[in-house]
């Protein structure tokens, strides 16, 4: 089947409760039994069912088997949060004496994560530079137990060449980890080329209105298990309300991520022939410097565009005070196209010459794309550039 009908119907049985043709939301914490020979029955194995809250909910499962349909996996499990998402599986995988090796320009909260919290667990780790394989192959030991990408990456967008990633961790019996928020299943499938494991926000694109958090881990159902189990220990469980409005936003999915692929891919295009843009992000793009790997793996390039802007961080502000139809705020994938200049809303507390040094200049925009007409788009932004020029 193809995304569109697996974003609908993926994942579903076809029939629920009552006749309802909709998921209904099972809000419980607990489940009972019937007797004591049903309980036996479950803790043998004999009968499949649900025993408590934190260990899985039907409105939970259902985005769950949804999204392993999306990626092409044979299984999934879902988190309260993107984060938790991550380090639950991080954790599920590596431990005391383990290496693990994380391009540099992943999610910076990743980057914290393994570069500092695991470190006081006698887990160490190797930064090494976005999109260099040779570099990867490199730094694999004989005690990494881990990769971690993401494609493509905030807010450059970068992406690696994830086939030669999963062909060369491979070989070296080296686990792999693909945070593919940005790209989406609808636009790539990291497991189809080799990826262990799966990780998305589905507060982002998979959620898709901006109103819910949550966080889905996909892969090969033993790895699988193994976050599942941690899940269980730590608590990080999604909500079944919030597990109902991912699988809600999940069936416009595929529709949503084409207006942003095409929108996006129009702002890029006008604004790289903007004389006050110095430079433009958009793996659609063939002056960007993965366009051909993105070509290859991806069937669309996503719904962020970032870009510089010819002024100082205080020129920069005025003109990304002067659209008016993107917000001002962190994350994307929603309906509702955001807009955003990192310096401050990422990197408030550093320094021009810190910002400068991991590469976030203070004229730098990051706008993730809505699903807004594209004209209407477009000319809001050049309006916004002309008049702060």
């Amino acid at each position: 089947m193809s995304q569109k009908t697996l974003a609908v119907h993926g994942g579903e049985p076809r029939t629920y409760p009552y006749d309802a043709l909709v998921a209904p939301i099972t809000q419980t914490a607990t489940y009972s039994f019937a007797d004591t020979a049903e309980l036996i029955a479950y803790f043998e194995g004999r009968k499949q069912r649900e025993e408590y809250g934190r260990y899985g909910n039907p409105s939970v499962r259902l985005v769950e088997e949804k999204l392993a349909a999306l990626e092409r996996t044979e299984d999934a499990v879902a988190f309260a949060s993107g984060m938790a998402a991550v380090t639950s599986t991080i954790l599920a995988l590596v431990k005391s004496g383990s290496h693990v090796i994380l391009f540099a320009d992943c999610y910076r909260r990743t980057r914290q994560f393994v570069t500092t919290f695991l470190d006081r667990f006698g887990i160490s780790s190797t930064l090494i530079p976005p999109a260099d394989v040779e570099a990867l192959r490199a730094a694999i030991r004989p005690e990494t137990r881990l990769v971690i990408a993401e494609a493509p990456t905030n807010p450059y967008q970068t992406i690696p060449d994830l086939e030669q990633v999963a062909e060369i961790c491979r070989e070296k019996k080296v686990k792999t980890l693909v945070d593919s928020t940005f790209a989406t299943p609808v636009n790539f499938q990291p497991a189809r080329y080799g990826i262990d494991i799966v990780v998305h926000s589905a507060t982002k694109y998979l959620g898709g209105h901006n109103d819910v958090l949550g966080g889905v881990v996909a892969g090969k159902a033993g790895l699988v298990s193994l976050v599942r189990d941690l899940r269980s220990v730590f608590g990080a469980c999604l909500d079944p309300h919030a597990a109902y409005l991912i699988h809600r936003g999940i069936k416009t999915l595929a529709l949503r991520v084409e207006q942003q692929n095409a929108s996006a891919q129009a702002i890029a295009e006008r604004l790289e022939q903007h004389p006050r843009v110095r430079r433009i992000w958009y793996p659609g793009l063939p002056s960007h410097p993965n366009h051909e790997t993105a070509k290859r793996l991806m069937s669309g390039f996503g719904g962020v565009v970032t870009f510089e802007v010819d002024a100082d961080l205080d020129g920069t502000s005025r003109f990304v005070d002067a659209c008016r139809i993107p917000r001002i705020a962190p994350s994307l994938g929603g309906v509702e196209s955001l807009i955003e200049q990192p310096a401050l809303m990422s990197y408030f507390e550093l320094s021009d010459e810190e910002r400068e040094a991991i590469g976030i200049r203070n004229n730098l925009v990051r706008y993730a794309v809505g699903i807004e007409d594209t004209d209407d788009l477009i000319a809001d932004v050049v309006a916004a550039l002309d008049s702060t020029g």
